[in-house]
């Protein structure tokens, strides 16, 4: 997939034309900061979760134009001869911080920074865009779906709902990372660890001249592991009476029943009294069929009987809401004589104004809980907190104000790159996961409701609000 080529010329024209205009400008040589950051969490959730980094880092060390690359550039006609041959000798040797993945973020912090030659810097916007949207989105997507099994186990079944084949083995890797037990994408499996799982479809069932036949081979080729699909026909009638026929004869080791469509909390409960009253108390019960969290979170506060979930199209797609909005915003441009001049983007719309410098971001954790209390954007060369009482203020309404006590400050945003080299210990995928559990543990729960979480506080220091807002007086009403 992805990691498997180099996708340099994956990306917008315009960051080309934009570097051949910076190549053929003053701004030759010029060094850049540039912030990654989202402005709204989807589906009106209270966080999200990092997700994509693994890609964004394999793109980053393949980064080069090859011959073709440049031979198709100058084909356009409208790039000088000395920037082709600048780009044939490109070599990536940019700095980038990033939060790690599998942590929750919140709108407005940056959770990636990318500073090195502006060129550079520019042109990587599209593909950390498009790894960090994507795969953030359906990590975020799986998490709320995974909370509301309220612990019984959510398999990953979109693969042929998904937009396209990468998006079906990275929505399946970030889907994992956020706590989903497995995924029927086998390619997921074998590429990236996430377990592939499976049952059979209605077309098994139908292949064989009876229902009962179809149970009976299935359950002797698989006797480790025999989850039968009992709604082909009918399944009080006909399914679940087969199904029971055959797991009394062969004895698998386990066992289960899945059901597709109908009504799922009536049948459910109905399927559960039959196979206790028959002895068959070890038999799971499997539900699939365009689910999402709000079914799942009703059919279990109406009684429902179920022990695992196979989610499909609701979650690859992100169907309800199916945009992340992340974004890549120049913060500061950094003059010949080595000091990086604050840059931010002004608008009408409060929400789209950006935070100025070259930053970082420093979550709080409180000492007796262990639960994040609060994250704060700060200029980079300010000192992290130390456990000294702590002063935070609403950005947008500063006489709201909170001192923190008896905390522990780390700071989010980790070293990926140092000129270009990789200097992070990628994590395998079982440490990913685990460090999503770990982290939205640390979350109180009135951040982990699907309708009106309460608000995380993510606020900006108390230098960065100044220079946020002395930018904001000298540029808001004049042309920058």
């Amino acid at each position: 997939m992805l990691n498997d080529y180099n996708l340099t010329m994956l990306t917008d024209f315009y960051e080309i034309t934009m570097a051949n205009g910076y190549f053929n400008s003053d701004l030759k040589d010029a060094e850049a900061c540039f912030d990654v950051f989202y402005r709204r969490v989807p589906d009106g959730g209270g966080f999200a979760i990092m997700a994509g980094l693994e890609q964004i880092i394999a793109y980053m060390k393949r980064l080069k134009f090859t011959e073709e690359d440049v031979e198709y550039l100058r084909s356009k006609n409208c790039f000088t001869e000395e920037f082709l041959d600048f780009l044939l000798d490109f070599k990536f040797s940019c700095d980038v911080w990033s939060v790690p993945e599998g942590y929750p973020i919140f709108p407005h912090e940056p959770v990636m920074i990318v500073k090195g030659p502006l060129i550079q810097a520019q042109f990587v916007e599209t593909f950390i865009l498009m790894q960090f949207n994507h795969q953030s989105l359906i990590a975020t997507k799986a998490n709320r779906i995974v909370r509301s099994a309220m612990g019984r186990p959510v398999m990953e079944f979109g693969t042929r709902r998904a937009h396209g084949a990468d998006a079906a083995v990275y929505g399946a890797r970030a889907s994992y990372i956020a706590g989903c037990a497995g995924t029927a994408c086998t390619i997921a499996d074998r590429n990236h660890g996430t377990p592939a799982l499976g049952t059979m479809a209605h077309s098994w069932v139908q292949s064989f001249d009876s229902e009962y036949e179809a149970f009976k081979k299935y359950t002797e080729l698989y006797p480790q592991n025999a989850t039968l699909l009992i709604d082909t026909y009918n399944v009080l009638k006909s399914g679940l009476p087969n199904a029971i026929k055959v797991f009394k004869e062969l004895k698998p080791e386990r066992m289960g029943i899945r059901i597709d469509s109908g009504d799922i909390t009536y049948l459910t409960r109905e399927c559960r009294k039959i196979l206790d009253a028959e002895g068959l108390t070890d038999c799971k019960i499997v539900i699939s069929n365009s689910l999402d969290e709000y079914i799942i979170r009703d059919v279990i506060l109406e009684g429902a009987q179920i022990d695992s979930f196979g989610v499909g199209e609701r979650l690859i797609t992100a169907r309800s809401e199916p945009v992340f909005g992340g974004v890549y915003k120049l913060s500061g441009i950094q003059k010949k004589d080595g000091e990086l001049v604050p840059k931010m983007k002004i608008s009408e719309n409060v929400e789209k104004i950006t935070n100025p410098g070259f930053k970082k971001v420093v979550r709080f954790y409180g000492n007796d809980h262990g639960k994040a209390l609060a994250d704060v954007i700060m200029l980079r060369d300010e000192p992290i907190p130390d456990g000294k009482p702590f002063e935070i203020f609403d950005p947008n309404a500063v006489w709201k104000r909170k001192v923190l006590y008896d905390y522990t400050a780390v700071e989010l945003l980790v070293p990926i790159f140092e000129k270009g080299e990789l200097v992070y210990e990628e994590p395998d995928i079982e440490q990913i996961r685990k460090t999503c559990t770990e982290q939205i543990d640390k979350l109180w729960g009135e951040f982990l409701r699907f309708e009106n979480p309460q608000t995380y506080y993510v606020d900006l220091s108390k230098p960065l609000w100044n220079l946020k807002h002395d930018l904001l007086n000298k540029y808001g009403s004049a042309n920058l």
